[in-house]
């Protein structure tokens, strides 16, 4: 499995109100065309809701 980095990431992520939960994250990036390694890097990152964007990234910056 690759991670997608954040930035590749947010282009899955359009639309999505914040504070958003991980589920919600997922489904967004499905919705937008994200493909298995965007959905496995969200379903990967460590906590439950995101406050923004930055959250998100600050996140995936986090998975080992």
């Amino acid at each position: 499995m690759d991670l997608v980095n954040p930035i590749q990431i947010e282009k899955f992520l359009k639309g999505v109100n914040y504070p958003a939960t991980k589920q919600d994250l997922v489904r967004a990036a499905e919705k937008n065309g994200g493909n298995e390694d965007v959905k496995r890097t969200l379903e990967k990152m460590p906590g439950h809701t995101f406050d923004s964007p930055k959250d998100v990234s600050e996140a995936i910056g986090k998975i080992e």
